[in-house]
């Protein structure tokens, strides 16, 4: 099963939201060069309300840290930032929403939308969609 399938399978449906969390959490492990589960931290800042927190799940999908293992932290705020730190290096970086992504996002109407920018999301280059608010130190 393709990853976009499990975690539409887990989430419930696609979104724009789920497809950032799922984007992120593959770069920051990559940036960071963490191991998948276990290997890193990260503490999500964003507005805690739907479809928003959206971005929880695609994050705990592909990072492997889950709230019930406590290695994600979500902190209700009105910007989005992702902090990635690997646990074993301490290397870490925090990822945010580029501003025309963000502008697109609150744009949409409709659910049929919605997905039709979630699937476009899958096919854009990641730099696109993130920027690098603090680089790996």
């Amino acid at each position: 099963m393709k990853k976009i399938d499990e975690a539409i399978k887990f989430h419930g449906h696609l979104g724009p939201w789920l497809v950032l969390g799922l984007i992120f959490g593959e770069l920051g492990l990559k940036k960071i060069k963490a191991r998948k589960y276990f290997g890193l931290k990260v503490d999500a800042r964003l507005p805690y309300r739907k479809p928003v927190s959206c971005f929880i799940d695609g994050l705990q999908l592909s990072s492997g840290c889950t709230l019930g293992k406590r290695n994600i932290r979500v902190i209700n705020s009105k910007n989005i930032a992702v902090k990635f730190t690997n646990l074993k290096n301490r290397k870490n970086m925090i990822l945010g929403i580029n501003d025309s992504i963000l502008c697109r996002l609150n744009m949409l109407k409709t659910h049929r939308e919605s997905e039709d920018l979630a699937a476009k999301f899958l096919r854009m280059n990641p730099n696109r969609l993130c920027k690098i608010i603090r680089k790996v130190s």
